[in-house]
């Protein structure tokens, strides 16, 4: 009879997180970042059928990255989360932090169950506030930690790499106009460093406005104004940068 092979419980650990890792890497980034009037989300995506950014609740919006039909499941029991809990308590009751929660019990079971192969997913759950400084991002890497971010954040593909030049340019204040030019200038730097340009065609952008009169604050940006907005703060920095406005 042959001897069992034998792994510790740190190298299957080990060995699990970087599968999952490998797997959420391969995906394109996500950036979520705040502006004056609420958080925006960026992600470089031509699907228009494969959200990657989805409304949860009334304040709450959620991205992903990794496995679609993972992150999809996720997504899916979320809703049925905040819809149940609006329903039985009140609507105030449902956060983003209570939703976090949720996610990171799924996502810990999950990824230190044997039986199972860990989820390949990055979660982003987000929460706009009455103010700035109310708003509430939550990070949840594939081993069901909770990461509490603020300005901005980036998930999947070279992400730190964009989490750097994020941090190092975005700022408090920013109009929407800002934080969009900021967050595709960042998907478009590849890993060699050189920068790609990406059209709105292959973006998928969303916004939580907390400006919004309704109680739903998540709207997609799409089209026409995706497109203006970003032709509008392409054309102020060139006129920023352009020697000829100096005297």
């Amino acid at each position: 009879m042959s001897t069992p092979f034998y792994v510790s419980p740190q190298q299957a650990m080990a060995d699990r997180a970087e599968y999952a890792r490998k797997g959420i890497a391969r995906g394109r980034s996500v950036v979520v970042l705040q502006y004056t009037d609420g958080i925006v989300f960026v992600a470089e995506n031509p699907s228009r059928a494969l959200h990657k950014v989805s409304e949860i609740y009334d304040r709450i919006a959620f991205a992903a990255v990794g496995k679609y039909n993972e992150f999809e499941n996720l997504r899916i029991g979320g809703v049925r989360y905040a819809d149940l809990r609006g329903y039985t308590y009140d609507r105030d009751d449902v956060t983003a932090r209570g939703l976090a929660n949720v996610y990171a019990q799924t996502l810990g079971t999950i990824f230190s169950s044997v039986g199972e192969k860990p989820y390949e997913v990055e979660l982003i759950v987000a929460e706009v506030g009455a103010a700035p400084e109310d708003d509430q991002i939550y990070r949840l890497p594939h081993d069901g930690s909770i990461v509490d971010e603020h300005g901005a954040v980036a998930v999947g593909g070279n992400s730190d790499q964009i989490g750097s030049y994020l941090d190092q340019r975005h700022r408090d204040g920013m109009t929407l106009a800002e934080a969009l030019a900021l967050a595709v200038e960042s998907l478009s730097r590849d890993t060699n460093g050189s920068d790609r340009q990406l059209t709105a065609e292959q973006l998928e952008v969303a916004v939580l406005d907390r400006t919004r009169p309704q109680a739903r604050k998540f709207k997609r940006i799409l089209g026409r104004q995706l497109t203006r907005l970003l032709e509008a703060e392409s054309a102020a920095t060139t006129t920023t940068d352009d020697p000829s406005d100096e005297e």
